[in-house]
């Protein structure tokens, strides 16, 4: 991988990682499209790393609560009931599903997952699925004819129940197409949680369950065509993007719809499957390092 290559992937890595469009269906597609070989799970998963550094310094004073409160409920039984204590431990129950399954289908994550007509499929569905996520979500908040406005819950209604929802949602970001944002702020928006609740669960759930996998790939790092400079530059170039990006998103999401990223992922999937059928693009395009 040439150092041009690693700037491209980094800056769509920090573009992408935080919106409901998936970033690994973006690196997949970026490498495909320029006629790269598919940089591979080992390198997306680490540079993720850059942009959950960005979530970790974004959400400084929130994680820092958090884990003062949980490890202070391990040894104080009046801090059990306390939010941030009980959030500590949701953000763990919800990693379960995730770490579970990534483990299970690690060969399958790696290799069949990566076929482009999976990926333009996934893109196609969890963009119909936001979609109506987001309409309910509408609905509640603006009310209607004939319709009252509904109070949607926030991160203080989250129990173990939701939690483990949440956790399963991220899970099925484990296929690329899905993206980890897009599936759990679906799976909130259905559950009754606010826009901004939701996101900021997704965003805090993540950070467990990417860390561990970059951590877990740093083995196969510097393997085949990406050696380990160029992965690290990319990581880099994905926090600095990253950070910018989740402050632009969480404040987007305050006001605004997520139709926007729902036509661009139809639209995306519906073009892939154009390219893939009139075999301008192959479905194993760039597999060779994957």
């Amino acid at each position: 991988m040439s150092w041009f290559e690693s700037f491209i992937l980094g800056l769509v890595q920090g573009l992408t990682e935080f919106l409901p469009i998936s970033s690994s269906a973006h690196l997949r597609l970026t490498a495909a499209f320029a006629g790269w070989e598919d940089p591979g799970a080992a390198f997306t998963a680490i540079t993720q790393i850059g942009t959950e550094a960005a979530v970790l310094i974004y959400f400084r004073k929130d994680i820092a609560r958090i884990v003062t409160a949980w490890f202070r409920s391990l040894t104080d039984k009046t801090m059990r009931s306390d939010h941030d204590a009980q959030m500590g431990w949701l953000v763990i129950v919800g990693s379960i599903p995730i770490g579970v399954l990534g483990v299970a289908f690690k060969d399958q994550i790696e290799g069949p997952f990566r076929d482009l007509r999976l990926i333009a499929t996934t893109l196609i569905v969890m963009g119909i699925v936001l979609g109506v996520a987001d309409r309910l979500a509408a609905r509640d908040e603006i009310g209607g004819r004939h319709r009252v406005v509904r109070e949607r819950k926030t991160l203080k209604d989250l129990g173990v129940k939701d939690g483990l929802i949440f956790g399963f949602c991220q899970a099925m970001a484990l296929i690329p197409g899905v993206s980890r944002s897009g599936a759990t702020i679906s799976g909130g928006l259905l559950m009754g949680y606010t826009r901004e609740a939701a996101a900021r669960y997704s965003f805090l759930l993540a950070i467990p369950a990417v860390l561990a996998s970059g951590v877990f790939e740093l083995k196969d790092a510097g393997e085949g065509h990406v050696s380990w400079g160029p992965t690290i530059f990319a990581t880099l170039i994905a926090f600095g993007v990253g950070y910018a990006v989740i402050a632009w998103f969480m404040k987007f999401i305050t006001t605004k719809s997520f139709m926007p990223f729902v036509i661009y992922r139809i639209a995306l999937g519906i073009l892939l499957f154009i390219l893939v059928g009139t075999d301008v693009l192959s479905p194993h395009a760039g597999e060779s390092a994957g």
